[in-house]
């Protein structure tokens, strides 16, 4: 037996990799959550905005989401062809808006969030995964605006 450190220990020890196994871990339990939907996730997520908030600018999506203006553009883009919302140009700005579609996906959405939460729930118990996600978000936070 030696003290050397195995390679897994390396591995729990890095965030880097963990986080980035939680996200491929927890993004195909989203993808399952929202499989109803015939959305990803994501996009439900900006259509869940764009409902709560018709007429939101691209770059509020863009600052709510976390995402680059290039990756909210693809994102409306796909959800205007599948006719779930509409751009109007006023000046600079582009506001989206939801499509009757759109609204219609509401509920799906939240049942898809619903999901989603007591998957991960049933896994690692609800104050496990609470506290996960506020811990996630504390550190998303921090490390962002460092």
């Amino acid at each position: 037996m030696t003290d050397q450190p195995q390679i897994s220990d390396y591995l729990s020890n890095c965030l880097f990799f963990t986080v980035n196994t939680l996200s491929r871990v927890v993004g195909r339990l989203a993808d399952e959550a929202f499989a109803e939907t015939g959305i990803s996730p994501a996009h439900a997520f900006l259509m869940m905005l764009v409902n709560e908030q018709p007429g939101i600018i691209q770059k509020d999506l863009t600052a709510a989401l976390h995402l680059a203006p290039s990756t909210v553009t693809r994102f409306v883009d796909s959800l205007q062809k599948k006719g779930f919302v509409e751009r109007k140009t006023e000046g600079k700005l582009s506001r989206v808006y939801p499509t009757e579609a759109g609204e219609a996906l509401r509920e799906s959405i939240a049942e898809g969030w619903k999901n989603l939460y007591l998957r991960y729930s049933e896994i690692l118990g609800e104050e496990e995964g609470k506290l996960l996600t506020s811990s996630v978000f504390e550190a998303g936070r921090k490390l962002e605006d460092a």
